[in-house]
C-alpha cells in the first residue's frame, strides 16, 4: 500500500504512539487523536520531524460527534481513509468485583466499548463507500481469558472481541477489513498501574514462556501487518501477540 491514510486513536501514549511511529517509517499519511491538546500537538510534531505527513486531532472517543469530526477530518485533509487502528482504552478500577460500581463500570465500558463502536460506525461509514480499508481494534488477551482484580476491563475486552467480529462479518461484502490485536503484558503506563511495583511486573514477566514483558513495538508490528495488503485474506480474527502466556 502506498502512503496509506492512518487513523489511530488512543495514540499519545504506549501501543498508540509505537504504532504511530511504526507507521511513518513505512512512509503512512498519519491523523493522530488523543483527549489532551499539548500532548498531542508535541506528537505531530515528533512525527513530522521524522518525516511524516501527520496531525492531530483532538477528540474523545465515548462522544459521537467528536468520532464524526475525527473521521470527516481525516478524510478532508487525505481524501481518504486506508486504515484505522482504535487504540484508546482504560483499565477501569482494577479490583475485586464486589469494590465495582455502577461508575467504575461505565467509566471503562464507555471508552473501551462505545468508544470501539462509535469508532467503527464513522470509519466503516467512509470504508464501505470507498470499498476498502482496514481496521484493527485493539483488545488485550483478558479479552478471551478471565482474570482476577480485572472484571470489568476484561469484560470490556470480551466485548471488544465480538464486535470486531460481527462487525467484520457486516463489512466483508465491501471489502472492508476487521481484525483485533490482543497484547499480552506489554511494558505501558496502563501495566505499571496494574502491577503496582517493580517486583509485581518482574513477578509477571516469569509467567511468559519467551520471559519478558512485550514491547509497544511487539504490538505495533501485528498492527501493521494486519493493515499491510499481505494480510488480505485476513478478516474477523484475534491476533495475539503475547509471548505464548495464553498458550496453555
Amino acid at each position: 500500500m502506498n502512503q496509506p491514510v492512518v487513523l489511530i486513536t488512543g495514540a499519545l501514549t504506549g501501543i498508540g504512539r509505537a504504532t504511530a511511529f511504526a507507521f511513518a517509517r513505512v512512509g503512512a499519511r498519519l491523523v493522530v487523536s488523543g483527549r489532551r491538546a499539548t500532548e498531542g500537538s508535541a506528537l505531530e510534531a515528533e512525527l513530522r520531524e521524522a518525516g511524516a505527513q501527520a496531525f492531530f486531532v483532538q477528540a474523545d472517543v465515548r462522544r459521537d460527534e467528536d468520532v464524526r469530526q475525527l473521521v470527516d477530518e481525516t478524510v478532508a485533509r487525505f481524501g481518504r481513509l486506508d486504515v484505522a487502528v482504535n487504540n484508546a482504552g482504560t483499565e477501569g478500577k482494577p479490583g475485586p468485583v464486589v469494590d465495582q460500581t455502577a461508575e467504575s463500570y461505565a467509566d471503562t465500558f464507555d471508552t473501551n466499548v462505545l468508544g470501539t463502536l462509535l469508532s467503527l460506525k464513522h470509519e466503516l461509514r467512509v470504508m464501505t463507500a470507498q470499498q476498502a480499508g482496514s481496521i484493527i481494534n485493539i483488545s488485550s488477551t483478558y479479552g478471551h481469558e478471565g482474570a482476577a482484580f480485572a472484571s470489568v476491563y476484561a469484560g470490556s475486552k470480551h466485548a471488544v472481541e465480538g464486535i470486531t467480529k460481527s462487525a467484520a462479518l457486516e463489512a466483508a461484502s465491501a471489502r472492508v477489513r476487521v481484525n483485533a490485536v490482543a497484547p499480552g503484558p506489554t511494558d505501558t503506563g496502563m501495566l505499571d498501574r496494574f502491577t503496582g511495583t517493580p517486583e509485581n511486573k518482574a513477578s509477571l514477566a516469569a509467567t511468559v514462556p519467551l520471559a519478558r514483558i512485550g514491547r509497544p513495538d511487539d504490538i505495533a508490528a501485528a498492527v501493521l501487518y494486519l493493515a499491510n495488503d499481505s494480510a488480505a485474506f485476513v478478516t474477523g480474527q484475534i491476533l495475539t501477540v503475547d509471548g505464548g502466556k495464553t498458550a496453555g
